[in-house]
């Protein structure tokens, strides 16, 4: 790694830490074709970056939407939006270029999709891979995240992509879709969206049955339904959910304590509750880029 990679390395790795941002990692998009900047010019890579949800609102929508989830939904997009924006203002006053990409924002009204897939940039930087739901399934948060996504040419080492799902035989969001618009195929890359979710069905589903939930965009069941998210409330209902009662100061106490032995724990985003990280049955081992605190992407053998 060269001297001006690690060190625009330890200066987004310092940035995200003290926004406490708990899951983001570096993707190469040289061989795609992104968003351009006012001259019409690509970007090489993309910094990606995911807020969870909150875990006690996403088990509540197994059946359906909420008030709740719809408030959530927009609140953590806000802040990924202030974050994206705030990011690549930074970058740009490093003297790089950078662009932010909008959380859930719909540029293309006829075939469902933005300007450029999230999830795309989430799998190139090693975040997770896409479950049969159509989402990206990490191992912290399973697939209760939002996700953000900032271009730029700052040289930066990239994550170990995703090159297959880690879902194993589980179908439980396909059988609990009530648009029956997931086919059920395991995603490998460069598979076209059509082969694993029928994109006008869930719209229609939603637009249907939800309208007032952000004009029918809200559903989340099959987010909802996976069991690399429901692990979470096992966690956030154990001991640390003592802590969402406390007050700042009794809760900087119990992180001051630390976890558990043998717990992992990871930094919440500003004014959100902590979480603690298992392991989900079938996924691949630990690695820079997937699930290691910030910190750890200064060492292993990411290309990062």
């Amino acid at each position: 790694m060269s001297t001006s990679s690690q060190n625009a390395l330890s200066w987004l790795t310092a940035w995200m830490e003290s926004r406490r941002v708990p899951l983001w990692g570096v993707a190469d998009l040289g061989k795609f074709s992104t968003p351009t900047d006012e001259e019409g010019r690509g970007f090489p890579r993309a910094v990606s970056l995911a807020i969870p949800m909150d875990p006690e609102i996403m088990v509540g929508i197994q059946e359906g939407p909420n008030q709740a989830y719809a408030d959530e939904y927009e609140s953590v997009n806000r802040l990924i939006n202030e974050l994206s924006v705030s990011l690549a203002s930074e970058i740009r006053g490093r003297g790089r270029r950078a662009k932010p990409l909008a959380a859930s924002e719909r540029s293309d009204p006829i075939d469902i999709k933005g300007d450029f897939p999230h999830k795309t940039a989430a799998t190139r930087a090693g975040l997770g891979w896409i479950g049969r739901h159509c989402q990206l399934v990490t191992r912290r948060f399973g697939s209760w995240i939002r996700l953000g996504t900032v271009f730029t040419d700052l040289t930066l080492p990239s994550g170990t992509p995703f090159d297959r799902d880690y879902c194993g035989r589980c179908n439980k969001c396909v059988k609990a879709c009530p648009a029956e618009a997931l086919t059920g195929n395991s995603w490998v890359p460069g598979l076209p969206r059509e082969e694993i979710l029928d994109a006008q069905a869930c719209d229609q589903w939603k637009k249907e049955h939800y309208p007032r939930y952000h004009h029918g965009h809200n559903c989340g069941i099959c987010s909802a339904v996976c069991p690399c998210g429901l692990k979470l409330v096992k966690e956030t209902r154990g001991g640390w959910a003592l802590a969402r009662k406390a007050d700042e100061k009794s809760q900087a106490a119990i992180r001051s304590a630390g976890p558990p032995p043998e717990k992992a724990a990871w930094p919440s985003p500003p004014g959100r509750k902590p979480l603690r990280a298992r392991r989900p049955r079938g996924s691949p081992p630990l690695r820079p880029g997937l699930g290691d605190p910030p910190g750890s992407l200064r060492t292993g053998g990411s290309k990062r």
